[in-house]
């Protein structure tokens, strides 16, 4: 029996939309997954991350909003399918894997960011 283990993450960041959303292809190619779809207009994109051992890829949603012009709101929502037998070896791999993309993508605005 297969089920879907979904995690969700809200964020603020103190930077652009336009240089968040910049920022997000370089994050997948650093963390080597794909973009499925990309909607530059509304700032979403779907992702698929690479498997694991004795796990699924997970499908990631990225939704961005600007706040203002130096602020912006991202949700991202990760699901990964498990079945019975990957369920405990999979367990947390979902977080994970937003922590990882949460992790890149602020690696790469600390290089965007303009020295002062």
């Amino acid at each position: 029996m297969a089920y879907l283990r979904d995690e969700k993450e809200k964020l603020e960041i103190d930077y652009s939309l336009e240089k968040i959303w910049t920022a997000v292809p370089e994050v997948v190619k650093m963390l080597e997954w794909t973009i499925e779809e990309k909607d530059d207009n509304n700032h979403t994109a779907k992702l698929k991350t690479k498997a694991g051992f004795l796990s699924y890829s997970s499908k990631i949603i990225i939704e961005a909003v600007a706040v203002d012009e130096n602020k912006s709101h991202m949700i991202i929502i990760a699901e990964t399918p498990v079945t019975t037998i990957t369920s405990m070896a999979d367990f947390g791999r979902t977080r994970d894997r937003i922590d990882q993309f949460v992790e890149v993508l602020a690696k790469q605005m600390e290089k965007k960011k303009k020295p002062t």
